[in-house]
């Protein structure tokens, strides 16, 4: 059994990624550097923060988050959290005005 590869040097990716990001084609670099057109574009992904995976992901299955993603997420839940609590003051505070004015309003005699 042929032995595997060992990783390209992290220069080489990122020159090979700055080269595709100049322009030249993934097909024309794949051949030039004996590097394969899948490779370069999963360095190219890598490079930008995307998540890279081998197996696309099944049905119904969540992809891991990026940082910026994580940070991003964490954001929207805090203020959802703050719009719920204000939302629910904003209920109890209807329900009692809506008490209070039931008990004050007088039926007009003036006929």
């Amino acid at each position: 059994m042929p032995s595997p590869k060992p990783p390209y040097p992290a220069e080489f990716r990122e020159q090979k990624v700055e080269l595709a990001r100049a322009g030249r084609g993934l097909k024309q670099l794949s051949p030039e550097f004996g590097v394969s057109a899948n490779a370069i574009r999963n360095w190219i992904h890598q490079a930008d923060g995307r998540v890279v995976r081998a197996v696309p992901p099944r049905v119904g299955e969540a992809l891991p988050l990026s940082g910026a993603e994580r940070q991003e997420l964490a954001e929207l839940r805090r203020r959802l959290r703050q719009v719920q609590m204000e939302r629910d003051i904003l209920a109890k505070a209807t329900a009692w005005f809506a008490g209070k004015s039931e008990r004050t309003s007088t039926t007009s005699t003036n006929s």
